[in-house]
């Protein structure tokens, strides 16, 4: 279940629907999102992040992936993975291989766009705040790097693909849908389905799937084996908000409407069991995306996302070495 407080913010404009002055609005904060991101991501952050998504290369790709070009001194944030300890000792200071980059890398969003994105997250946000939040800074990411992005988003019954294109002007159109899709009358999610046009894909890349901290489940096994025999897969989930929480004003389920009464908020054996429930769900969660080898990340609030994907980024490099 997801859960958002009543009175919640307005629908937004529809979903998919080519752009109008009704949606002047949203498009202009969607185009201004790469410069508020870039106010809020430091340079060694930056760098750190954008170095770890050049070692998808070496899998992604054919062959190598990556031609050694040459050795150059280490500074922060570069990945010290790259650090050539020979070479460091005869210098006397640390020195990295650099690495002929490749700029034909794919990349997939996968987003999940039904109505339990638009209740509320764990940190306070609604859910779709944050993962719009994530998709834009993995698009930032491809952008540096001259990468093509590709979007698969979608729910029960909304499906929307757009082709892997390079340019800030594409990613703005991308990250537009997404923005545009995120309300609370929107369909129920289908992340299986969202996950079998994915596994359609032919062209071998990095696919991201953005959805909650509920997704992908065991049912969705068969659909995640397909996509990742084909693509590498990363998730960044988005943390559900406690519903039982003491807070003022009437929680319900995005999905039915129910509301939690208020005699169960606040109660300690009732957000027990119900922390209790979570964690089992999360455990066999986990273990699905182990067996799988798929690395993710739970994200509870729009100022987690950069550390949050940076550490995904670097478990994922270093599980690959």
């Amino acid at each position: 279940m997801s859960w958002s407080p009543v009175g919640g913010a307005a629908p937004a404009t529809p979903p998919y629907a080519a752009p109008s002055a009704a949606a002047a609005a949203p498009a202009r904060r969607s185009a201004s999102r790469f410069a508020h991101l870039r106010s809020r991501l430091e340079l060694p952050l930056a760098r750190r992040a954008t170095g770890l998504l050049d070692g998808r290369h070496r899998s992604i790709l054919q062959g190598h992936g990556q031609d050694f070009d040459d050795l150059s001194l280490y500074s922060p944030g570069d990945d010290v993975g790259d650090i050539d300890w020979k070479s460091s000792a005869r210098a006397g200071i640390p020195v990295i291989r650099r690495f002929v980059r490749q700029s034909n890398l794919s990349l997939v969003l996968a987003v999940d766009t039904g109505r339990t994105m638009a209740a509320a997250a764990a940190g306070g946000e609604t859910k779709g705040a944050v993962a719009l939040d994530a998709a834009t800074l993995v698009a930032y990411l491809a952008r540096d790097r001259g990468d093509r992005v590709a979007l698969v988003a979608g729910d029960e019954e909304r499906l929307v693909q757009l082709p892997p294109r390079a340019g800030t002007g594409h990613l703005e159109l991308l990250l537009r849908h997404v923005e545009r899709a995120y309300e609370v009358k929107a369909p129920p999610s289908d992340v299986g389905r969202l996950l079998a046009r994915v596994g359609a894909l032919t062209r071998r890349s990095l696919v991201v799937l953005v959805t909650d901290e509920a997704n992908p489940t065991v049912a969705h096994h068969d659909a995640l084996k397909t996509v990742c025999l084909h693509h590498e897969v990363l998730v960044i989930a988005v943390a559900d908000a406690d519903p039982f929480e003491a807070v003022p004003g009437t929680t319900r389920d995005v999905g039915d409407g129910w509301a939690v009464p208020a005699w169960l908020r606040g109660r300690d054996d009732v957000r027990r069991a119900a922390a209790a429930a979570r964690a089992r769900r999360s455990a066999e969660r986990a273990t699905m995306l182990r067996r799988l080898q798929v690395h993710d990340v739970v994200v509870r609030h729009t100022d987690d996302v950069v550390p949050a994907l940076i550490s995904l980024l670097d478990r994922s490099h270093r599980a690959r070495r």
